[in-house]
């Protein structure tokens, strides 16, 4: 499986209007994992930028396992900040 940065994700493109938008704070690349009318088709690799409400609601989804969270990070007046991949555990 090739890393979710080198592929054409769908939803937001990275130069997005949503990125820009003052209530914007979160941008996130997750999976879908199963039907969601929210995010997508399961198999879809996905790019939004969020507001802390819609991140929170991303958070709800993930517990769920509806999506898998790969990256994210913080949004500051559009610009990317903190850009870090989810954290892997690691197992004894």
């Amino acid at each position: 499986m090739r890393d979710i940065s080198a592929r054409e994700l769908k939803g937001h493109n990275i130069l997005a209007v949503e990125r820009f938008r003052d209530s914007t704070r979160w941008m996130i690349e997750f999976s879908v994992l199963r039907s969601s009318i929210s995010y997508g088709a399961p198999g879809d690799e996905m790019r939004l930028f969020l507001t802390e409400d819609g991140y929170q609601n991303a958070l709800i989804s993930h517990r769920r396992r509806e999506i898998k969270i790969k990256r994210y990070a913080r949004v500051v007046e559009g610009h990317i900040i903190d850009f870090k991949p989810k954290k892997q555990r690691r197992h004894p």
